[in-house]
């Protein structure tokens, strides 16, 4: 069975009791389309980083001993800090990383193909249930 999905990071915290859809209809202007159910559309919280923040032991291993994970505090909701905090905190802790340091482009997608699935799940709500939504299809 095939079921579309959309993916987005959702740029900026969710308001307590929005939907997604409703999430982006106020943020970005995007209406749900009519044959689009409300569990089709999922948030990656408000910055795809936030996902590489939960797992720190594939960070470690990405950016080598240079890397300095005490520039990333031990957020107890990940999910609730905002987009610049996350980039600003990665920024710095690869910033003696030489070639390797973080930048969106080619190093975000080399992490996000080597994240641990179960890592990211058990820090992120959204995460959650996106990989519920996909288990069951």
């Amino acid at each position: 069975m095939l079921l579309p999905m959309l993916l987005v990071d959702s740029e900026a915290a969710v308001e307590a009791g929005h939907s997604v859809w409703q999430h982006l209809r106020r943020r970005d202007g995007w209406d749900r389309p009519p044959e689009a159910g409300e569990d089709q559309a999922f948030l990656m919280v408000q910055v795809m980083e936030t996902w590489f923040v939960a797992d720190r032991a594939t960070l470690r291993s990405f950016f080598g001993e240079s890397f300095k994970e005490s520039h990333l505090p031990p957020w107890p909701d990940l999910e609730a800090v905002p987009k610049v905090t996350v980039l600003a905190a990665l920024d710095r802790a690869s910033a003696g990383c030489g070639a390797r340091r973080y930048k969106k482009g080619p190093v975000s997608f080399k992490l996000l193909e080597q994240l641990n699935p179960a890592l990211v799940e058990s820090a992120c709500p959204g995460a959650r249930a996106l990989l519920a939504a996909l288990r069951k299809h």
